[in-house]
């Protein structure tokens, strides 16, 4: 018989203003927490015990986005406004790499199964590799589906490819490393995915314009789940375990979890409208949220 969750308790640590706007949240290979200040043009590490540091980029309004650990033991990140990516150490030496395409406007990104970084670029339908030394690849999307379909974030699945939210397209894109593409409609109009998680087994991504939560098998099948509040504004998506996913509701202030069978809970944020962002599941089990008013939510499971 399947057990009701405890009721997890909810602390909120304040890192910065809403004029920084912490965005991205990544575990470190560190034991810390790493932040994008997405409008402060700036990254920072927050240790478990709270201590706070911040590393300035070399152009204020880059617009740090998404930040995932790398094989290299970096971090590595989108720049979304000046079209680089960078990365820092956990000492926190910088730099960033220039795109080859103009305006690309790169936005997901994530450590792929081939030692190498791969992201999303939002505004030129293209899918990019960079290798830990920072060369650059691009993929074009087809012609079909390329055009407006808005890449967003991005996850390496189980099967040892990549697969991505195609927000404007209402579908799931898979790539694999070699450059094969799949595209996977969301049976619902207007879906408009952000969030994608792999728990190992599945694809799950967040449906921010339908309200749902979406599961895809490595073959293609899709399952949707809508939340009790199709206003939440899904946003971002971490699996913790296989079957077992927490999400950001971002236009709802809450952070829910949604296990295989489709149970959903539900659970609100201390302070009122702190624009949950991004997700991730910190080095002591817990769940860790940027919240881009300017603090960063934990949620002990």
């Amino acid at each position: 018989m399947h057990q009701p969750s405890k009721t997890p308790s909810i602390r909120e640590i304040p890192v910065a203003d809403a004029a920084a706007g912490p965005y991205g949240i990544a575990a470190g290979p560190d034991g810390a927490l790493w932040l994008t200040l997405v409008h402060g043009g700036r990254i920072a590490r927050l240790a478990l015990d709270g201590t706070l540091t911040e590393y300035a980029l070399d152009s204020p309004e880059c617009r740090p986005t998404v930040i995932t650990p790398g094989p290299d033991g970096a971090l590595w990140f989108t720049r979304s406004q000046d079209h680089r990516i960078g990365r820092v150490t956990t000492d926190g030496e910088v730099e960033s790499f220039s795109l080859p395409t103009p305006d690309s406007g790169p936005f997901g990104i994530t450590a792929g199964p081939d030692g190498a970084l791969w992201f999303t670029q939002m505004n030129t339908g293209r899918i990019g590799r960079v290798s830990t030394k920072g060369e650059i690849t691009e993929f074009a999307l087809p012609d079909e589906v390329a055009e407006g379909a808005f890449p967003a974030a991005i996850t390496a699945g189980p099967d040892g490819a990549l697969w991505f939210a195609l927000n404007q397209a209402h579908a799931i894109g898979r790539l694999t490393v070699d450059g094969d593409f799949a595209l996977h409609p969301l049976p619902t109009p207007g879906a408009a995915p952000v969030g994608i998680t792999s728990d190992g087994t599945a694809l799950w991504c967040v449906e921010i314009g339908a309200g749902q939560i979406g599961r895809i098998t490595v073959d293609g099948e899709i399952t949707e789940f809508p939340l009790p509040d199709r206003t939440a504004k899904p946003h971002a998506i971490v699996a913790a375990a296989a079957g077992d996913c927490w999400f950001t509701e971002w236009g709802a202030n809450r952070v829910g979890r949604i296990t295989d069978s489709g149970e959903i809970t539900e659970y609100d944020l201390p302070s009122p409208s702190s624009e949950p962002h991004g997700i991730a599941l910190g080095p002591d089990g817990a769940l860790w949220v940027a919240l881009e008013t300017g603090g960063v939510a934990r949620v002990a499971r």
